[in-house]
This record gives C-alpha cells, structure tokens and sequence, in this order.
C-alpha cells in the first residue's frame, strides 16, 4: 500500500483519550440525573459526532438534554490538556516519516473544531496535517462526507487514500466510497468487529502499521 495521502482518526488511534472521554461522558451525564451506562458504552461511541454519540447513549434526548450534557462534558474534558505525552509511542515518529512521503496527511475525526484546534496546538502535531476535519462542521462518521472533503482538498480519487481508525465507524466510513481502510487495534474496538468491514489490513501496534504503510 502506498497512499498519495494518509488519514487519521484521532482519539483513540493517534491519541490516548478514550479512558478519559468516557469517563467525562459519564461524569456530564450523571450529574444531570441521567443514568450511569457501562463504561464500555461510553468508550462505544467515541468516534461519533457529540450528538449521534448522545443519542445513542440516551435515546429519545432533545436538544435541550444534548446540549446540556454537551456543555458538561466540555468541562469536564478540558479540565485535562492533551499533551505530548497522550500521543501513543511511535506515531509522532509515524507521522514524520509519512510526511516525507506522502503528499499529504490529514484528520478526520468526531471530535469537535474546538477540541481539535487545542489538541493540535497542545501536542505539537499541527504541522504535520495539510487538512482536518471535525463531526460539527460537517457530518458524523460513518457518513463519508468528511472524507469527501479532504479527498477534494488534495483532488484526489478515493482509491489513492487510505483512512487509519480505531472503530467501525471509521472503516465503515471508507468502505461507503471504497477508501482503502487499516484498523488499529489500540483503541475503541476490536480486531473481529473491524473486520467486518472489510479493512486493508488491521494492526496491533505502530511497527505493524509502518509495514502495513510500506515504511518499515
């Protein structure tokens, strides 16, 4: 496999989030009175826009609900600064190296502008993306339009792509435009329910991914 451009999920595939978003799920939705999920559900829908995550979580929620759980979340989630030190070993490394020949690299992710504007800067991994993309300013995954939207920034075909996640939301999301997808098995969901939609390949630690990318 050799990509003109590589696109990353973020929490769970580059950064290591998950824990503390689900439990910032849950802390925003129990002191609203809503009932406590298994922490597994919260780590479920990570990946999802903030209100397709919501509504799987609590089905029937208006948005007077979403947004007040949304609020709660937010303070919840940004009274920890994502470092350097939440990126999983080896990938700043990856992504250098990808840099050099790739024509480019790219973020599509269910966080919000917001969030990924601050964790870009308070990483340090900004410079190494042409484009990201966020679930509140286009649409949810596994709805490829931000996949799209980064493919139309580098004018390139779907085929010359290939889109790295850690859920099926993410390899849902390349199999709908037959985007080549590689599934990593250090975040959300595992290695049988990613299978399932038929990913390039799926890795279980960043080696595996460079041999998977042609790099090692």
């Amino acid at each position: 496999m050799t990509p003109k451009v590589v696109i990353f999920d973020w929490d769970g595939t580059v950064i290591d989030s998950v824990d503390h978003i689900a439990s910032s799920l849950h802390g925003a939705a129990t002191e609203l009175g809503f009932p406590a999920r298994e922490m597994d559900a919260y780590r479920d829908i990570i990946g999802l826009g903030i209100i397709e995550a919501l509504q799987k979580l609590y089905p029937g929620l208006d948005m007077g609900d979403i947004n007040a759980i949304r609020e709660g979340y937010a303070r919840y989630f940004f009274s920890q600064q994502t470092t350097p030190q939440n990126i999983f070993p080896g990938v700043e490394a990856l992504l250098t190296d990808l840099g050099k020949v790739a024509e480019g690299l790219a973020v599509a992710t269910g966080k919000s502008r917001r969030g990924m504007t601050r964790a870009l800067e308070s990483t340090g991994l900004a410079g190494h993306f042409a484009i990201t993309r966020c679930a509140d300013e286009t649409r949810s995954k596994p709805d490829p339009t931000m996949l799209r939207e980064i493919m139309a920034h580098f004018g390139i075909a779907a085929e010359e792509a290939v889109m790295i996640g850690d859920t099926v939301y993410d390899m849902e999301m390349a199999q709908r435009i037959g985007m080549p997808a590689i599934g990593v098995e250090w975040g959300v969901h595992r290695r049988e329910r990613l299978q399932a939609f038929a990913p390039a390949a799926i890795v279980s630690d960043v080696e595996e991914l460079r041999q998977a990318l042609k790099l090692a």
